[in-house]
């Protein structure tokens, strides 16, 4: 499961790099730069989501060592 969830954090960071560069500094919210904001946005959620998954399987275990 850590290998899993590793692998898609690192998936959804390079979500991210990907859509930053779609991203026009001319016109940023027009056309594809909207798409490449809300993909950075859904991104961002996506590693945050996961690292709270992770945090809370570490705090598991260790609720589970104690007893």
């Amino acid at each position: 499961m850590k290998i899993f969830t590793n692998v898609l954090v690192c998936l959804a960071l390079a979500l991210i790099v990907f859509n930053i560069s779609l991203l026009d500094f001319n016109h940023l919210l027009e056309g594809n730069s909207m798409v490449a904001f809300i993909g950075i946005a859904a991104s961002l959620c996506a590693v945050l989501i996961l690292l709270i998954f992770k945090m809370s399987k570490k705090i598991e275990e260790k609720m589970n060592d104690k007893l």
